[in-house]
């Protein structure tokens, strides 16, 4: 403190100039000391961003007790929409808690290598068109960021009578927390 001070007195400025840069330098420091102990916080900043304005991206975070937290932002249209692997394949799916079950679109379940001709459309089922039939099939594999599931009861609707593929509670009942929010959907496993 006293070589601090012997450097202020011989330095040939004036008392103002001085602390104006000492209030410069003083808020440097604490600019730095507060990204330094925000820095976990900060790393999650860029990807929500990115999420806020790509429609479907999910945010991964890491929470205080350790285990990973997707985040979904609410699209224009009102609805939670997601970017699922299933079985390798990434499909937009719709978040619809009202879905029994994750079902498929026939575009969708082409592409993840299902051949709908080979099915059973053995049930009935409601959609917001009215009733639809389906073919119940199981996924091998289906994952939103680091929650992934295996085994996963799944529907494939008949050709034209689902636009868009639904994450139905067949995945959605085996997170550990499903919370929504005013403007996002947190998916916890």
């Amino acid at each position: 403190m006293l070589m601090l001070s012997a450097g202020i007195w011989a330095s040939r400025r004036s008392a103002g100039e001085t602390m104006r840069n000492l209030m410069i330098w003083l808020v440097i420091i604490l600019a730095l000391a507060t990204v330094y102990l925000y820095r976990q916080d900060l790393f999650g900043v860029g990807d929500r961003l990115l999420a806020g304005l790509v429609p479907g991206r999910a945010v991964v975070v890491t929470t205080s007790e350790g285990s990973s937290e997707i985040i979904l932002h609410k699209l224009l249209n009102g609805h939670f929409e997601a970017d699922v692997s299933v079985n390798g394949q990434t499909i937009p799916m719709l978040v619809d808690t009202g879905a029994s079950m994750v079902a498929l679109s026939h575009a969708d379940a082409e592409r993840i290598g299902i051949i709908p001709e080979n099915l059973t459309y053995s049930m009935t089922v409601m959609t917001a068109n009215g009733r639809a039939r389906a073919a119940p099939v199981t996924l091998d594999r289906i994952a939103i960021g680091p929650i992934v599931r295996t085994g996963v009861a799944a529907s494939v609707a008949a050709d034209g009578a689902l636009d868009q593929s639904l994450l139905g509670m067949s995945f959605l009942q085996t997170l550990g927390s499903l919370q929504m929010q005013t403007d996002e959907l947190r998916m916890r496993d």
